[in-house]
């Protein structure tokens, strides 16, 4: 394959060396508290297959519920180096791959608690604005008063479920659309 222009898409063309191998996708450096968990997003279009090109950013709160952000100004600690804040390109396999901590709870804004969740944005061609999706820890026992759970259709629920496969991994498929479309968010 030739550096270069990538096929000019509905969010290209990008430029190899700039964004589509740009990775920021160790979120969680040494020190930082909480389960340290790994990833595996894998992207699919419509027809199911993988999507080699596309670009996902993940941004999530620490281990403690507290995002590094100026809102959220609640008494629970920062990690230093943790921004929660990562980007990784899918492979050849269709896989974004990021190292972190398992989330912990954060409030809901109407009142309660959510259940410890990653916030995904996805970025592939034929995408004009970025889907926004999120992903939930399959067996986590928060799930069933999340309030962003309980707002979507029960049979949808399970594609923000991410399962741990036996090496570990929490995994999650992303379908841009057909039979098992993920849930995708306004924003």
């Amino acid at each position: 394959m030739s550096k270069g222009l990538t096929p000019s898409q509905t969010i290209g063309p990008f430029y190899w060396g700039t964004l589509v191998n740009t990775y920021r996708a160790d979120l969680a450096p040494p020190g930082v508290a909480g389960e340290r968990i790994e990833l595996a997003l894998s992207l699919h279009d419509v027809a199911g297959a993988i999507v080699p090109d596309g670009l996902l950013e993940v941004w999530q709160a620490n281990s403690h519920g507290r995002y590094n952000h100026p809102d959220d100004r609640r008494n629970l600690p920062l990690d230093p180096g943790f921004e929660g804040f990562g980007r990784a390109s899918t492979d050849a396999t269709g896989v974004a791959r990021f190292a972190t901590v398992r989330p912990g709870r954060v409030p809901w804004p109407a009142g309660g608690m959510q259940a410890p969740h990653i916030n995904i944005s996805v970025f592939a061609r034929g995408v004009l604005n970025r889907l926004a999706t999120r992903l939930y820890f399959d067996g986590d026992p928060a799930l069933p008063e999340d309030p962003v759970l309980k707002m979507i259709e029960p049979a949808r629920r399970g594609t923000l479920i991410a399962r741990r496969n036996g090496a570990g991994i929490w995994h999650l498929p992303i379908h841009l659309g057909g039979p098992a479309e993920t849930v995708f968010f306004d924003t």
